[in-house]
């Protein structure tokens, strides 16, 4: 068994996926990014588009 961070896991492989998943799907996407204005990429992303749109429309 592997524990990380009070996780434990059976194998090492099973942490390096979660681990991985963890890192593509919360900490790159979700969480707040000093760059994007303090806004998830998500949300920036969204802003965004929405910014381009409105000025295509104009």
């Amino acid at each position: 068994m592997s524990s990380v961070h009070r996780h434990t896991f059976r194998t090492r492989t099973e942490a390096r996926i979660r681990i991985a998943i963890w890192i593509t799907d919360f900490y790159n996407a979700r969480r707040l990014h000093s760059v994007c204005g303090f806004k998830s990429p998500i949300d920036y992303e969204r802003d965004y588009r929405a910014t381009l749109a409105e000025g295509l429309a104009a």
